[in-house]
């Protein structure tokens, strides 16, 4: 007869192993499925993470040069904006200095006209060299080869001592402000 102390060490033998019996059914094959799906559930989770981390990082790296971009663009925008300050004033005074220029070609007969085109003359100059001082330049265009970057051909001329594609006249003066062209001068090239 047994007694119910003798069924329950049956059992305990049964249910306990020893981490060498484990070893041994690990190594017998048995329960090996089990085991690669953990294994390959965590290795699953480390690759998704991982590339979570990527990702994030890729974010983080393309933010980081969206902003450094924009710095770059705010600074260069600022650069412009100091630089062709003067730009809309300028452009409004050309049609001025085109009738100083104008008014500067009368001739004077008398006296007292010719004391006005005297102080005339000290504004227009006074005038130019403000204007310099912002940054104005006269294209050249007289005796230059055609360029339409700077030059507007509104007639064409013919003088056989000269090189085709040569300004034979200006019409009007053209003018810059530092590198930008304000208004190309209108010329007459020679065919």
């Amino acid at each position: 007869m047994t007694t119910v102390n003798d069924e329950f060490k049956e059992n305990e033998e049964v249910v306990m192993e020893t981490p060498e019996q484990t070893d041994e059914i690990i190594e017998s094959g048995e329960n090996t499925e089990e085991i690669e799906i953990v294994e390959n559930g965590e290795d699953t989770l480390v690759q998704e993470l991982t590339d979570k981390l990527q990702e994030e990082e890729s974010k983080r790296f393309r933010l980081l040069a969206d902003y450094e971009n924009f710095k770059r663009r705010a600074s260069l925008d600022k650069e412009a904006l100091q630089k062709y300050r003067a730009q809309n004033i300028v452009t409004n005074l050309i049609p001025v200095l085109d009738n100083f220029a104008r008014a500067l070609t009368v001739e004077a007969k008398t006296e007292e006209a010719q004391t006005m085109m005297t102080g005339l003359d000290m504004i227009y100059r006074t005038f130019v060299q403000a204007l310099e001082d912002e940054g104005l330049v006269e294209i050249q265009a007289l005796d230059q080869e055609f360029d339409p970057n700077f030059h507007q051909a509104i007639m064409t001329g013919s003088d056989e001592d000269k090189p085709t594609g040569i300004v034979l006249e200006q019409m009007q003066a053209g003018y810059m402000l530092k590198d930008r062209v304000l208004r190309p001068a209108m010329v007459k090239v020679n065919e």
